[in-house]
């Protein structure tokens, strides 16, 4: 395929189009999903044509050589990993589609990334930025659009504290979702999995007050002027800094995910089990959920601190990280 979009020599489809319409069908991608992989896959194909390189014929060497390229461009480690990945499914998929006669990813191997901490608030700040929500609530008295824009925010923030929902699936929920008499909801996340998320009576008084002060009657829970017609990720990312600094947090450290994070770790720091953490999130593999045992290594060293006999002798040694 070349970088314009044209089909590739060996015939009369576009192999490109037609790995993402798999990825679609077969793995059930969402759209932002397949967007992203689009914009990694035309990237890389620029490249190949800047050499006069077709995909079918791209060997170890030319695709070991466009990995180099992107850490001079700036993009991390973990970036080019993930564009590898990209690049890799459609190799394989031109090989087991015949229109290509070997996977030239198979010898690559993945840059290597570092084993960095998520950032995460403390409860206190996350109380604090609550607190802070709920008292531009108040605030806003009988003035109706000032009200409306606090109550949204204090109802999203309660929202994603309680559920741990990624911002997509936050912004989407239906307005349906307010009036559910249940103390969970039924999340529709990745490859179409549908997972239960808790819901606290302080997120189901949020939803009910920020759904009286809705305009009108219409299938989002958090409606917008959008192509979508429901908030944007964006939208919400950037008022919800301006949350953080009315509450006195640095915005830097505040974002729709750095909350999501908050919720997984400070579950673990009250004991919840690492397995139910992974369902809550929606991860489908534990490996992803386990970046965050940091908060459980602290929590073990704690125990041994605590509860060890020996400790009251002031023999105790602290313990590492558990492998």
């Amino acid at each position: 395929m070349s970088a314009d979009g044209s089909a590739p020599s060996g015939g009369a489809e576009d192999p490109g189009q037609l790995f993402l319409e798999m990825l679609a069908a077969e793995r059930g991608a969402a759209a932002n999903t397949l967007a992203a992989y689009r914009r990694d896959l035309d990237d890389y194909l620029g490249y190949l044509a800047n050499g006069g390189i077709d995909p079918e014929e791209a060997n170890a060497d030319q695709v070991r050589a466009y990995i180099a390229s992107l850490e001079p461009r700036g993009l991390k480690a973990s970036s080019a990993a993930r564009r590898l990945s990209c690049i890799r499914g459609f190799h394989r998929f031109l090989y087991a589609e015949g229109y290509a006669e070997t996977d030239p990813t198979a010898p690559v191997a993945a840059p290597r990334r570092a084993k960095g901490l998520p950032k995460i608030l403390s409860v206190e700040e996350v109380d604090r930025l609550l607190a802070t929500a709920r008292e531009r609530v108040d605030a806003a008295g009988d003035n109706r659009s000032e009200a409306r824009a606090a109550s949204r925010m204090l109802c999203l923030l309660e929202l994603l504290y309680a559920t741990g929902l990624r911002v997509s699936e936050l912004v989407a929920l239906p307005r349906s979702a307010a009036a559910t008499r249940e103390r969970y909801l039924v999340v529709k996340g990745k490859g179409g999995r549908e997972r239960l998320v808790p819901l606290t009576d302080l997120a189901r008084d949020a939803m009910r007050a920020h759904v009286a002060l809705l305009p009108a009657d219409g299938p989002w829970l958090f409606p917008a002027e959008s192509e979508s017609g429901h908030l944007t990720r964006q939208a919400f990312a950037r008022d919800l800094k301006h949350a953080a600094a009315a509450a006195g947090l640095r915005t830097d450290r505040v974002s729709p995910h750095v909350l999501r994070h908050a919720f997984a770790s400070h579950l673990l720091q009250n004991g919840a089990d690492l397995r139910v953490v992974q369902e809550l999130l929606g991860h489908a593999d534990i490996s992803t959920t386990q970046i965050y045992t940091h908060v459980l290594d602290e929590r073990l060293k704690g125990m041994v601190r605590d509860l060890h006999p020996l400790n009251d002798a002031g023999d105790y040694i602290e313990v590492g990280t558990v492998s």
